[in-house]
């Protein structure tokens, strides 16, 4: 097969003879993309994801209920997002080369398994693993979000992955609404407990409702990891993308891991319920966020995602200089949750043009970056807000934020200085 020509001219023709495997699609294979499989798969993105974020108001309780403090249950998020990761790397490629359907199902069988661990977890000990198992099994939704895209009609093929990208935005935002209402009034071990009855029951939905999807690539599991390591060197692009990614998520962490200690403080004295009910504030930058997506068709994503880390590095600004003002946190909110996930679209439609046969893959480089910057964000949040308190997590947070900026800023000078323009 010919080299495809990329716009960034980043490919070359050692990745393009290891990538271009593809096997030829089955137009029989291909049924109709109803409204309803559409929701459908929204639906289950953000029930699945939600699992990654259950904890986070309930940290706090958690710690009580085993007699440790911050920093030492703070662990749990890290685990959560550690596995996470580790579960993108090493179940996210098989989409490639397994059937989707029964990949998806058997993932959601053993979340919920897993998640019957942490409900029943009778030390820290037990509940670390636990909360590993979780993040190494919630990766659903990284293969259900290509499986909507490979059965779209080309000209519905953008329109299709922003709902279905909706809908995990919105389950990330809404899990700690939900997690800190259950947690107050049924306790923490209750939350988890009704999450994976949730996962049984979807796992048997999606059998029945999602098609069979055979594999487009016809490369050994080897091999496909190969191919992963080749586009992390070839494609600059994508190397920027994932540690922007990184450093921006890892601020969002840092932030609602150390909120609901905050809350619960002397300032404003809390419980788990209010500190959840900020991811319905946070819910507003999302919906925002989905706006942004539209844009990048008219600015150019590479400025675009500048102005995103922006908005994130105000909102740590807002957070230190207006925190201890119930509006100073929810402004912050919104400008947060609108700089992580708009600068997590803007992201992606830079780094989807880039190769389009290897999309999974990029996306495999990019949310494992992503999630690991989270789970150093987690354990920093913590470390911070037990050492040095709600400033400690503001300079932190904004440290992270200006990490980003300054990889940002770095390519774009790197770029004027060679001549070159860049996506």
């Amino acid at each position: 097969m010919n080299p495809l020509q990329v716009q960034t001219k980043e490919r070359t023709a050692r990745l393009s003879s290891g990538l271009a495997k593809s096997a030829a699609a089955d137009p029989q294979a291909q049924p109709l993309l109803t409204q309803g499989l559409i929701v459908l798969m929204a639906i289950s993105c953000g029930i699945t994801v939600a699992n990654l974020y259950y904890n986070q108001p309930l940290l706090a309780d958690i710690g009580r209920s085993f007699g440790v403090g911050a920093q030492q249950v703070g662990l749990v998020s890290m685990l959560t997002q550690i596995g996470y990761a580790l579960g993108m790397f090493l179940f996210i490629p098989l989409g490639d080369i397994q059937e989707k359907r029964r990949l998806i199902t058997t993932l959601l069988i053993t979340v919920g398994v897993a998640l019957i661990g942490v409900a029943t977890a009778q030390s820290l000990t037990w509940i670390y693993i636990a909360s590993l198992a979780v993040g190494v099994t919630t990766v659903a939704p990284q293969m259900i979000i290509p499986l909507a895209a490979g059965l779209a009609a080309p000209q519905d093929r953008g329109k299709v992955i922003g709902s279905v990208m909706s809908g995990l935005l919105i389950g990330i935002l809404l899990a700690r609404t939900v997690s800190g209402w259950i947690g107050e009034l049924f306790g923490w071990r209750s939350m988890y407990g009704f999450a994976a009855v949730m996962m049984f029951v979807l796992a048997f939905v999606l059998s029945r409702r999602l098609p069979v999807s055979r594999p487009d690539i016809r490369l050994s599991y080897p091999a496909l990891v190969r191919s992963i390591g080749q586009l992390i060197v070839e494609l600059r692009t994508l190397r920027e993308a994932a540690l922007i990614a990184a450093f921006l998520f890892g601020s969002f962490s840092v932030f609602w891991t150390a909120l609901t200690f905050y809350l619960e403080g002397p300032n404003y004295g809390y419980g788990s319920g209010v500190a959840g009910l900020f991811g319905l504030v946070g819910v507003v930058g999302a919906l925002a966020a989905s706006v942004i997506g539209r844009l990048t068709s008219r600015i150019q994503p590479r400025f675009l995602i500048g102005f995103m880390i922006f908005a994130a590095f105000v909102s740590y600004v807002l957070f230190w200089a207006a925190g201890g003002w119930i509006w100073g946190l929810i402004i912050g909110v919104i400008l947060l949750d609108l700089g992580v996930q708009g600068g997590q679209v803007t992201n992606q439609a830079r780094i989807y043009s880039l190769l389009p046969e290897a999309r999974s893959r990029i996306n495999t480089v990019y949310m494992v970056s992503s999630f690991i910057g989270g789970a150093i964000g987690s354990t920093l949040g913590a470390y911070a807000w037990s050492r040095w308190g709600w400033s400690g997590v503001c300079v932190v947070g904004g440290a992270m934020v200006s990490a980003a900026f300054l990889i940002w800023a770095g390519h774009r000078i790197a770029d004027r200085l060679k001549g070159q323009v860049s996506v």
